[in-house]
């Protein structure tokens, strides 16, 4: 209860923070933001409904076919107004009047551990709905802070790496609309699918009355709580914006270095700060969504088949959309794939009461992160000019990282398998006549 309510508290001062931020640049925060969609018409429906399904975890089947009943009903209803009135038309209502009822009914109604899971479960959703909007100040805040930005920097050391970001646009160009709406919805979705991998870690919370110690939805908010605080240290708007015409073919042609993405790759030139106006988000260095989605394949990993193969899935379709539709930069992912593995590692070390092991791959990890964002600032001509030794040497800190969780992972499950056997043999021991 203790670690709820440190936490509670602090999510409800760093939103009251951002607020207060927004605000001062003429905007509104995360908190009226929320706020309005009770009423008006949410920024993302299937959001809201995934949040939903995460407060329904703690639920009874009897209840959950309830609250989803009640949040079609709700939505319907907007629906219909909207309709008549002509309004903007998007679903999603009706899931935050569930949550916010089962707040209502978790004070009301419910008493000692009943009400304490309930009121876990509201949090968790609450949680997802609020790092989304918490993100959209974020990027806010990111560019009316930084008027410069340092693209020419990543765009030098991506020469290391044969500019994947303009390979890869070129190919999803070639391969038509098709091809660009699935790796934008994968896109878009990526919390939805992480719901899915977390609905089916939480499954038996109804049943225990407890959460597992450590599931994908703490990986996530950690990553978009940290992530962030990275953009302001290293702003970068990405090569669709510093090199092209901006996301949709607008918006960047007035600022961009030159037009050049993606058919033809920038010229190795000394790089410098570039201005960029106070709209675009600096929100590249790390790609937080290729964060994310390796988080997705992490977790999915010891669940059924199906689950495994979709968080594949997902993982290089969010790979082939950050890259394609020119949103980041190649160096951006690795950055990205060591940043999630060092959080997950802290996390799962923090579980276990920081063994040795884990605080050595942690420490490990910041390092090579911290290295990676010196080496992106400092050094991009030498990587540029020697290709042949950066780009694998990139590719192998990476992989080493990788490598270590992977054996980390491991030593942690033949120990967990060696503090279970006796417990197991204590169960089969025959009572004494």
């Amino acid at each position: 209860m203790v670690l709820w309510g440190t936490v509670g508290v602090t999510a409800i001062g760093f939103l009251v923070a951002l607020e207060v931020a927004a605000r001062h640049y003429g905007l509104p925060g995360p908190i009226t933001n929320q706020a309005r969609e009770v009423i008006f018409a949410p920024t993302s429906g299937p959001l809201l409904y995934a949040s939903m399904a995460l407060t329904m975890v703690v639920l009874t089947w009897r209840q959950r076919f309830i609250a989803a009943a009640v949040a079609i009903g709700i939505d319907v209803a907007f629906f219909l107004v909207r309709w008549a009135v002509d309004a903007r038309m998007m679903f999603g209502n009706g899931a935050l009047w569930v949550i916010l009822g089962c707040a209502v009914i978790a004070l009301t109604r419910r008493t000692g551990r009943e009400r304490v899971l309930l009121l876990k479960g509201v949090g968790l959703g609450l949680l997802l709905v609020a790092g989304r909007k918490t993100g959209d100040t974020w990027l806010l805040i990111t560019s009316k802070t930084h008027p410069a930005v340092l693209d020419p920097y990543l765009a030098t050391a991506d020469h290391a790496l044969g500019n994947p970001s303009w390979l890869v646009g070129r190919m999803v160009r070639a391969a038509g609309p098709v091809g660009a709406h699935l790796l934008d919805w994968v896109y878009v979705q990526l919390a939805v699918a992480a719901v899915v991998v977390a609905l089916y870690q939480l499954r038996h919370v109804a049943v225990e009355h407890r959460f597992p110690r450590h599931h994908l939805v703490r990986t996530f908010l950690v990553i978009g709580l940290v992530g962030p605080a990275i953009y302001m240290v290293f702003p970068v708007v990405g090569p669709v914006f510093a090199y092209g015409t901006g996301a949709f073919g607008t918006g960047g042609e007035h600022w961009a270095a030159a037009n050049l993405w993606p058919h033809t790759p920038p010229p190795i030139s000394t790089p410098h700060p570039m201005p960029y106006d106070e709209i675009t988000p600096r929100n590249c260095m790390p790609s937080l969504h290729t964060a994310w989605a390796t988080a997705i394949f992490i977790h999915s990993r010891n669940g059924p088949r199906v689950l495994r193969y979709a968080g594949t899935f997902w993982l290089i379709a969010t790979l082939g959309a950050t890259l394609g539709f020119g949103y980041h930069y190649g160096v951006d992912l690795i950055a990205g794939v060591v940043f999630t593995l060092t959080i997950e590692t802290a996390l799962r070390t923090f579980d276990r009461g920081w063994d040795r092991s884990g605080i050595r791959l942690v420490a490990y990890g910041a390092t090579v992160f911290v290295a990676l964002l010196l080496a992106y600032r400092h050094l991009p001509m030498e990587m540029a000019r020697h290709p042949w030794v950066f780009g694998p040497l990139l590719l192998l800190v990476m992989a080493s990282v990788a490598y270590g969780y992977v054996r980390t992972d491991r030593l942690w499950a033949r120990t967990a398998a060696r503090e279970r056997q006796p417990e197991r043999r204590e169960e089969r021991q025959p009572e004494p006549v």
